[in-house]
């Protein structure tokens, strides 16, 4: 067996080659191997397998090192000579300006160029990883990250290892460092939230969440309820309820160098098995109660009657509820304290909707008297007291994990799912991650102004700049993009000299 080449419009093409005699005759065989893109390193290139390497002696095929990048030119491309700037000059300086870069590094892939670019990809681009290369060719992000390599079966061999448990341990331990987190504890917020897809894979599964069917897996992240960042993430099977996750991923938190102290949980999480795991473990948490909870049943009953008095009324952010804490026993004798409280906002808006129903349908003033004393009730636990001024403050910062899954969803390039392995999976979800700590980072810096991320890139996007044979000239930025990058405090330089190996 040996191997045999061929040149096809200037294009070097090899070939396996064997030949046996069978009596008189000798038969030869022929197979194609593909394009040749390093003939010394045995790589090579067809439709089948992607990029691969082959040793013609052992008659064995395997994969390219990461930090292989192969030099391809079509012969119609054409170079471009204007490409956009403004929004990954940015972003490159808003990563490392926030500490971001060690944890980025501590991916540790092959190819790092390959790991920011693609980064970067999951905050300005909100399409399917196979246009990530047109993405790149067009942008700043060719010069600041030259070796990247965005084929698509590079970018999924990238997915992969980043997604390796150690990768993802290596990741979490840099990143925690630039949080403030404490060794007594952090203060965090737990939620979860559906994926739907149809990938064959043991994670899809048939959940029923809040009465809600769907085809889906579940993403559980936590946030550090101090910086508002996103702290840590898991997921699990769509079949799985939240209940069964609280403790496994405080667990996993403290595995991780995380000691919580305090936890805000939706009514979901809150179960005696939950409740006796976080008294044994020394963890104060705030969550709200179900209707059909006996603690609330009971507190409904012999306080609402009294629950509209002045001592009782509390303002919070420009609204106004009224709260009566009740000491109460939880779980196996455990002190705690529930907070019956009706929202005069919602009472309102719920009153409204009562009241064109009950005209239309005829309804008899004695329903409408029974139905307007729920509206707006709820009822809060906490394993501590918190003064009845900040009760309501303290648990709404539940909105922000809220809004995560949202930046998530709509910013991150995480949905749809894109995915054909678990691997790979995990590898798009730490990418999407990454993209979530920066896109709320970002929103924290910006907040009072009148950008959001999406004015942000959108205006930088049309910062251009123009390249010449070793170095590009920025060009003149208008208003909006001079005062984004005024905000962030950075200086864009007439004239970047670059190395013509990149060109």
């Amino acid at each position: 067996m040996y191997l045999g080449y061929d040149i096809k419009n200037g294009v070097k093409y090899a070939k396996i080659c064997s030949s046996k005699r069978e009596g008189n005759k000798v038969i030869s065989t022929q197979k194609s191997l593909g394009r040749v893109l390093d003939e010394k390193k045995g790589i090579y290139r067809n439709r089948e397998r992607g990029i691969f390497t082959y040793d013609v002696k052992t008659d064995t095929y395997g994969k390219v090192d990461p930090s292989y990048v192969p030099k391809i030119f079509r012969k119609d491309a054409k170079e471009r000579l204007i490409l956009d700037f403004g929004d990954s000059y940015f972003l490159d300086a808003f990563i490392r300006k926030n500490g971001l870069e060690p944890s980025i590094r501590a991916l540790s892939y092959g190819n790092p160029d390959t790991v920011w670019a693609m980064a970067q990809y999951y905050v300005l681009c909100n399409l399917a990883n196979c246009h990530a290369h047109d993405w790149w060719d067009g942008n700043y992000v060719r010069i600041l990250y030259p070796d990247a390599n965005l084929d698509s079966q590079r970018i999924s061999d990238m997915l992969g290892y980043i997604g390796d448990e150690s990768v993802y341990r290596d990741f979490f331990k840099e990143y925690t460092k630039i949080l403030a987190t404490k060794e007594e504890g952090t203060n965090i917020l737990i939620d979860s939230t559906g994926l739907p897809n149809s990938i064959h894979f043991p994670l899809t599964a048939i959940s029923n969440h809040n009465g809600n069917i769907s085809n889906e897996m579940r993403l559980i992240y936590v946030l550090q309820q101090e910086t508002e960042l996103p702290l840590f993430m898991r997921y699990c099977p769509g079949n799985v309820i939240d209940v069964t996750t609280l403790i496994k991923t405080i667990l996993e938190l403290k595995a991780n160098g995380i000691n919580t102290k305090f936890a805000i949980l939706d009514a979901g999480y809150l179960s005696k098995e939950n409740i006796e795991e976080l008294f044994e473990n020394g963890i104060s948490f705030l969550s709200r109660l179900k209707s059909n909870n006996l603690i609330y049943k009971n507190a409904l009953k012999e306080y609402l009657p009294t629950l509209e008095a002045k001592e009782n009324l509390v303002s919070y952010n420009s609204r106004y509820a009224y709260i009566k804490r009740i000491d109460c026993e939880i779980g196996k004798g455990h002190r705690a304290y529930v907070y019956l409280c009706q929202d005069l906002a919602m009472k309102s808006i719920e009153n409204s909707k009562l009241f064109s129903k009950a005209e239309k349908t005829g309804m008899k003033s004695q329903a409408v008297y029974d139905a307007m004393n729920k509206h707006g009730i709820f009822a809060l636990v906490s394993s501590r007291p918190i003064a009845k001024e900040k009760i309501l403050c303290t648990y709404y910062t539940r909105q922000q994990i809220e809004q995560v899954f949202d930046i998530c969803k709509n910013y991150t390039n995480m949905l749809p799912l894109r995915v054909q392995t678990e691997e790979t999976l995990r590898g798009h979800l730490m990418l999407s991650f990454i993209a979530a700590v920066i896109v709320k980072l970002l929103q924290k810096q910006i907040k009072g102004t009148p950008y959001s991320p999406i004015d942000v890139f959108t205006n930088l996007r049309n910062h251009k700049c123009k390249v010449f044979d070793d170095y590009l000239l920025t060009q003149e930025s208008v208003k909006k993009a001079n005062d984004i990058y005024k905000l962030m405090d950075l200086k864009v330089p007439h004239q970047i000299f670059i190395s013509k190996e990149v060109l």
